[in-house]
């Protein structure tokens, strides 16, 4: 009687088990973003642009972001593989667990992130995944930054205009491939033969839509170059969220480039300038400027404080004499480091202003006192 019943109890197990899985918090295909339906390639593809999103390197110090890694590359391990997919589609993590119990591959957790990661984009595997998927071309804006936007944080907004795929009428070829096959031309002989065999797909066309996107300037960023980066949002009229990547010199928006159709679109990138300023002048992390002070300054002293980009005050006074064209440090009033909370110098240059001419009397009165 007991065995009878034991199928039962295991189904009843695993469903109440899967149950438990759904309503207790997201599933593998809500943290890669796809519904339960995805293909193979749409799953690599999600898992590519998340892995690369959340990776720990490009988000040192964010412990959300590590756990998201942790999850991606997880929902990955099973997803990826057909035989635990499988299982986790009927009976949930749980399933899996039990899978692994009795002898079958583990589930989510088996192996390394890191090793999930590498296995992806290391060695040639990356390259391959990367010829195999159409891309767009990217789109990289100048933008100049205010020096105070860049020193306290700040927004930029940008109109921005491209192309959008949007439904046409009709079908299209698409997903086309080389097929291989053997035709005989006489007894004992075959000539290979290749033929192209497409797919019928809902046809697309291109209309321009605008929209306005939305920059994030961080306290500390530099100036961009072509191989760095840096963070922002948008608000498309597409209600495609758009991902986007913080690292230190360039605004980078996923997929928000020029698009093509049957694959992925480019990336859009926003360079990042240091605007010129009236007053100061941006070194790296230093922040350099010219005070002019009189003679009279210059040989007796002075009280003097400069207003610095967030308006607070920086005393530069001086008791003793200063010397035309020399400079002066004030640690910590320079530029914020990114992602830091230090801060670099400020150099002063001062000018001395010399009068244009001399009474004999104010001659006589200079030859007494330093001659």
């Amino acid at each position: 009687m007991a065995t009878f019943h034991k199928p039962r109890l295991l189904f009843f197990l695993y469903t109440l088990s899967f149950l438990i899985s759904v309503f207790a918090g997201k599933s593998y295909y809500d943290i890669l973003q796809l519904s339960k339906g995805a293909s193979d390639d749409q799953i690599k593809r999600a898992y590519r642009k998340l892995a690369l999103k959340w990776h720990p390197d490009k988000n040192q110090g964010n412990e959300e972001a590590s756990k998201r890694f942790a999850e991606i590359n997880n929902a990955y391990e099973v997803l990826s593989d057909k035989e635990k997919r499988s299982i986790y589609d009927r009976y949930g993590e749980e399933g899996l667990k039990q899978h692994a119990a009795s002898g079958g591959r583990g589930g989510a957790g088996g192996m390394n992130i890191n090793d999930i990661f590498s296995s992806f984009f290391g060695g040639g595997g990356a390259e391959e995944e990367e010829e195999r998927i159409v891309k767009g071309d990217d789109v990289i804006v100048e933008l100049d930054a205010s020096l105070e936007d860049l020193y306290m944080g700040g927004t930029l907004k940008v109109w921005r205009e491209k192309n959008i795929l949007k439904s046409a009428p009709g079908k299209r070829r698409c997903n086309c491939r080389n097929e291989v096959y053997h035709r005989q031309i006489g007894p004992g002989m075959f000539q290979q033969m290749t033929e192209q065999v497409c797919e019928q797909c809902p046809n697309v066309k291109y209309e321009r839509e605008g929209y306005h996107v939305t920059v994030d300037i961080e306290k500390g960023m530099q100036d961009g170059h072509k191989d760095a980066l840096m963070s922002g949002s948008s608000v498309p009229k597409s209600p495609m969220d758009l991902k986007l990547e913080v690292r230190d010199k360039e605004v980078v928006f996923y997929e928000d480039g020029e698009p093509v159709i049957d694959g992925e679109a480019g990336d859009l990138k926003f360079r990042i300038r240091t605007a010129p300023h009236d007053r100061f002048k941006r070194e790296g992390n230093d922040l350099h400027m010219i005070v002019t002070i009189t003679l009279v300054q210059a040989l007796v002293g002075f009280e003097k404080t400069i207003k610095h980009l967030d308006e607070h005050l920086v005393d530069i006074s001086s008791k003793g004499v200063t010397k035309p064209k020399e400079v002066r440090k004030f640690k910590g009033e320079g530029m914020p480091l990114h992602f830091s909370s230090k801060k670099g110098n400020l150099y002063v240059t001062f000018e001395v202003l010399f009068p244009t001419s001399l009474t004999e009397d104010q001659k006589t009165k200079i030859r007494e006192v330093l001659g």
